[in-house]
């Protein structure tokens, strides 16, 4: 055995110096009843911590622990799938969801050229809707495109204006602006069955949805907000001085849309029309242009004074 004398101490020269501390582990303390834990303690079987040193134990729980929860995610997840699945096929039978996306993909070009046509519809000329692979481009590409952006803003806008007419006359109330709100979607509502009814009486086999209808039906409250402003700053002369200009131009504007999805469909289809069939089917078209005015003053004509 070899020993190291530390420079300058004071121990007798030739007797042995205190040894390096090994590096056992530490021995525990003989008056503590229990060990430790907080920190890791010895086992004979290895090491166990509270910071993922896992022995034997705990590798054995963690192998059953995660494929359980893996199988509850995946299985959580099917049923997710599943459900918004079995809740598309069940809305699309009467509101085709999935398609909505089509009538809302509008850009600001597309909002100012609609606007313009629907106030001013007499100079202009192409109104076939154009197709790529067989589907219809989305309305920011095409302005004859119907869409539902316009249609929701001019009614949401359509209400707060009847807000505001009737606070300017001291008839304001949350009762009044509800009815309002409602009676006027219920118009509409009524409106667009009829259209469909008319259609189905009629027999005419067309592209025409439900949305569509009400898309061509929501126009008409750019014009009754044109109205309805024009009566607040220049009083009853103005409100029906441009209420009139914009139940002509939104007739004309629903004439020339519709007339390309009733009137010409048989034309396109090479189907031979009888006369008589042709002049209903024409008939139709000028009865829902028509409509249009008859809906717009009387959805107006109470709010200003």
């Amino acid at each position: 055995m070899q020993f190291h004398t530390v420079p300058g101490s004071s121990a007798i020269s030739g007797q042995p110096k205190r040894r390096l501390r090994s590096t056992g582990p530490p021995m525990a303390d003989p008056h503590q009843l229990f060990d430790d834990t907080s920190s890791g303690f010895v086992s004979q079987h290895g090491v166990y911590s509270n910071q993922g040193t896992a022995g034997p134990n705990n590798s054995g729980q963690s192998f059953f622990a995660d494929p359980m929860s893996n199988l509850a995610m995946a299985y959580g997840s099917s049923l997710a799938v599943q459900g918004k699945e079995m809740m598309d096929q069940h809305m699309d039978r009467f509101i085709p969801v999935s398609k909505l996306k089509y009538y809302f993909a509008v850009d600001t070009v597309y909002v100012g050229k609609k606007l313009g046509l629907l106030v001013f519809p007499y100079m202009h000329q192409d109104w076939e809707v154009q197709y790529k692979q067989d589907t219809p481009v989305a309305p920011r590409f095409d302005i004859n495109a119907p869409d539902l952006y316009i249609p929701a803003m001019a009614f949401i806008t359509y209400i707060l204006v009847a807000g505001l007419a009737l606070g300017t006359q001291d008839r304001f109330s949350p009762e009044i602006l509800g009815m309002q709100a409602s009676s006027a979607f219920a118009w509409l509502i009524v409106e667009v069955l009829a259209i469909l009814l008319a259609l189905y009486l009629v027999t005419v086999n067309t592209d025409l949805t439900m949305v569509d209808l009400f898309a061509f039906s929501g126009y008409k409250y750019v014009g009754m907000i044109v109205g309805v402003v024009s009566g607040l700053l220049f009083g009853r002369t103005g409100y029906y001085l441009m209420l009139s200009w914009c139940c002509i131009a939104n007739v004309v504007f629903m004439i020339r849309t519709l007339r390309l999805k009733i009137l010409s469909e048989a034309a396109a289809e090479g189907v031979v029309v009888h006369v008589a069939r042709n002049q209903l089917r024409m008939y139709l078209t000028m009865a829902i242009a028509a409509a249009q005015p008859i809906f717009m003053f009387w959805l107006t004509f109470h709010l200003v004074r």
